[in-house]
């Protein structure tokens, strides 16, 4: 058991640089979340053998080369993924509990994209950031000031 955790746990830290640093995966999301699922089942099954360092415990990655870090006022957290009616519904409960207003769903295909955190004052956008690993991310103002603002909203 901790000879197959400590192979995931390589196996994902590699993926992770593909992704989050390279920009360059090599398996499919769905590969990468059966990886993930087998540790978080193992670690569950061996708390024993959960460390600190484990990829379980972390989201995202360390600030790219070239950009500033931002520190979040609140932590961002990462999606649960969704594979089946069951995680809807469980999701769907969850949401339920927190929000006590009527809650409408839009479900799109996954296109894999940015997290960000803007930050505004009076009205006026003032710094936008990656989620990086939750606690600090990339600085990336100046590169969303580019996007236009759509006119009809």
């Amino acid at each position: 058991m901790k000879n197959e955790i400590e192979k995931l746990k390589i196996e994902i830290r590699k993926r992770n640089i593909e992704y989050y640093t390279l920009n360059k995966p090599i398996i499919s999301d769905i590969e990468y979340d059966k990886l993930i699922n087998r540790l978080i089942e193992l670690e569950k099954l061996n708390p024993q053998l959960k460390t600190i360092d484990s990829p379980t415990n972390r989201i995202g990655a360390g600030i790219l080369n070239g950009f500033s870090s931002v520190k979040h006022e609140v932590k961002m957290l990462s999606l649960g993924n969704t594979f089946n009616k069951s995680d809807l519904i469980d999701f769907d409960e969850r949401c339920k509990k927190t929000i006590n207003d009527k809650i409408e769903y839009s479900v799109e295909y996954k296109i894999d994209g940015l997290s960000v955190s803007l930050k505004y004052e009076n009205g006026i956008f003032i710094e936008g950031a990656t989620r990086g690993d939750g606690l600090i991310g990339e600085d990336i103002t100046n590169n969303l000031r580019t996007v236009k603002k759509n006119s009809k909203h």
